[in-house]
């Protein structure tokens, strides 16, 4: 690719976005996943049973499994594998390599465990959301997914679920039955928090309005919210009187402000707001 076709300001805004959400995420496992030993969710699920089984510690064995699957990326998928992916894998795992040396945890930091698996669950979660929405990842199993998807013809959810679960069974055996069912409840509600997360994110407003003079609403929209409408021509039902309908997109700010403007300037305009998580087009979600 040509350096004149690259926009720089959008890559460093990516990549601040994913150190962001990667220390978002590294505080949430350090700090609530790994001292409660939640054993769900990849290579972090893996990391406590490991560290019980063979006394290292789940922050090195992060690393260590991290640093091979980069390895094993670059040898099997090529060196222009998921850039993003390896950056967010990196800082993933010196980020918490810093926290154990700067802040060692060796026991959980309340007596709540419950409260505890909703941090671990909730601030991953909400991190890898918005790393889903722009196309990267944590690394970690994200990397044996791309492999897997290569080199063979195998579901990569089913592989994904697979892996999760064997991880919870296990904990169930290594720790104790209550370690082993907060493992599964953070299991089970760990995709909707994500799901939950991406949604809220992406979350418009989409606008259907009836008007008789449409122009001044269309002006608010174009002008003040630097948006765009379309319009068409309707009659009511009811009194057979010739109306205009505006159809109109907008994130949830500019939606208070239209919605506002309408009440103030237009108070006989119907106006019908529905929520959107996908709507794809130029200013909004890419095809």
């Amino acid at each position: 690719m040509n350096l004149k076709e690259i926009d720089f300001k959008k890559v460093i805004k990516e990549y601040f976005i994913i150190t962001v959400s990667i220390l978002i995420m590294v505080v949430g496992v350090y700090f609530f996943k790994f001292p409660n030993n939640f054993s769900f969710g990849g290579i972090t699920g893996y990391s406590a049973i490991v560290s019980k089984l063979t006394g290292v510690s789940a922050t090195r064995f992060t690393l260590i499994a991290n640093i091979i699957l980069i390895i094993a990326g670059f040898v099997l998928l090529g060196r222009g594998f998921a850039f993003k992916t390896v950056y967010a894998s990196i800082i993933f795992s010196i980020g918490l390599d810093l926290l154990e040396r700067l802040i060692p945890i060796s026991a959980p930091i309340t007596n709540q465990p419950l409260l505890e698996l909703v941090f671990a669950v909730v601030v991953p979660s909400v991190a890898t959301a918005i790393l889903f929405n722009i196309g990267a990842s944590s690394g970690g199993t994200d990397i044996v997914a791309l492999i897997i998807k290569k080199y063979s013809s195998l579901n990569i959810g089913t592989m994904f679920l697979i892996v999760d679960v064997v991880s919870v069974i296990m904990s169930f055996f290594v720790f104790n039955v209550t370690i082993g069912l907060f493992s599964l409840l953070g299991l089970l509600t760990k995709s909707l928090v994500i799901d939950d997360a991406i949604e809220s994110i992406n979350m418009r407003k989409y606008f259907t309005i009836v008007c008789e003079d449409p122009q001044p609403i269309c002006d608010y929209i174009i002008n003040e919210l630097k948006r765009s409408a379309t319009i068409y021509e309707a009659t009511g039902a009811y009194g057979h009187k010739k109306k205009t309908i505006i159809l109109a997109t907008m994130d949830r700010i500019q939606a208070f402000k239209l919605r506002n403007y309408i009440r103030e300037k237009e108070p006989h305009a119907f106006m019908i707001i529905t929520k959107s998580s996908e709507i794809i087009g130029k200013g909004f979600l890419d095809r």
